[in-house]
């Protein structure tokens, strides 16, 4: 192979590797990097695709779940329609009036807590699950738990008050995942068992930090943890950090970084 066809080789192959996941370069040494991944395609009949900071797509043996849907109908125009829908609290990056009615939601049962519930108008009733804490609610084969989400932070106490909103444990084949919804490293969190999978929330000044984030973690010990949710105002909550919090005292626990924010460096 000639000199100018090993770097046309070398420039397409840099091209689809660059494609399909990104590199950050605010890690301090290697053994820290991290790898944002677009999309994770599990060997448990899972694949979880995440749209942006707190909005993700499930496809569990072919049930569509949609967590948070907000950005607009251009947003999931890559991914099918959704099954189940599960909204964890009012706030605009959780909860989207206009991008529910600009989906094809038609088919979908839509898990909701009381104060996302009075936010929606009439023609989505049919559609609606209405869970609050400690409720749940099986649907296409899945149990849906509704967890607390709350701060704990007297400075943060009224960004999310104890029982407005949920988060969300899902069961279904002997596997359990959790989405954190927008919260501080609180007792029902720490109380959780066995979790296979869980997304964890870490900005400030609206959640936790990344150490309140990692020592509940460290708590509860899912075999699995993705941070999620964490551009915050000014600061961006370090990922990296946090994976090595976790790591440096649990290193059974994997830490996996999926690409939350695809139009952001970070």
């Amino acid at each position: 192979m000639s000199y100018s066809n090993h770097i046309m080789a070398l420039v397409v192959l840099t091209g689809l590797l660059s494609y399909g996941c990104k590199e950050k370069a605010k890690q301090t040494s290697a053994e820290e990097e991290i790898v944002e991944l677009v999309s994770e395609n599990t060997s448990s009949g899972l694949d979880i695709t995440p749209i942006e900071h707190a909005t993700a797509v499930l496809d569990w043996d072919g049930t569509i779940i949609y967590i948070d849907p907000v950005g607009g109908k251009d947003a999931f125009a890559n991914v099918k329609e959704p099954d189940l829908i599960l909204i964890t609290d009012i706030h605009g990056d959780h909860f989207s009036l206009e991008t529910l009615q600009a989906l094809n939601t038609k088919k979908a049962k839509i898990v909701v807590p009381q104060a996302v519930a009075d936010k929606i108008p009439s023609e989505f009733t049919p559609q609606l699950d209405i869970l609050n804490n400690g409720d749940s609610k099986e649907r296409y084969g899945i149990n849906i738990e509704a967890i607390p989400m709350y701060n704990l932070r007297e400075e943060a106490k009224d960004f999310h008050t104890k029982g407005r909103g949920n988060g969300y444990v899902l069961s279904k084949n002997d596997q359990r995942i959790y989405f954190s919804g927008d919260t501080e490293d609180i007792p029902e969190m720490r109380a959780l068992q066995n979790i296979d999978k869980a997304f964890v929330c870490m900005n400030l000044p609206y959640t936790m930090t990344v150490e309140s984030a990692a020592d509940a973690v460290l708590q509860f010990k899912p075999k699995q943890v993705y941070p999620y949710h964490y551009r915050g105002k000014p600061d961006v909550g370090d990922v990296v950090k946090f994976k090595k919090l976790v790591n440096e005292k649990d290193s059974n626990i994997e830490v996996v970084q999926l690409d939350w924010y695809p139009k952001e460096d970070y």
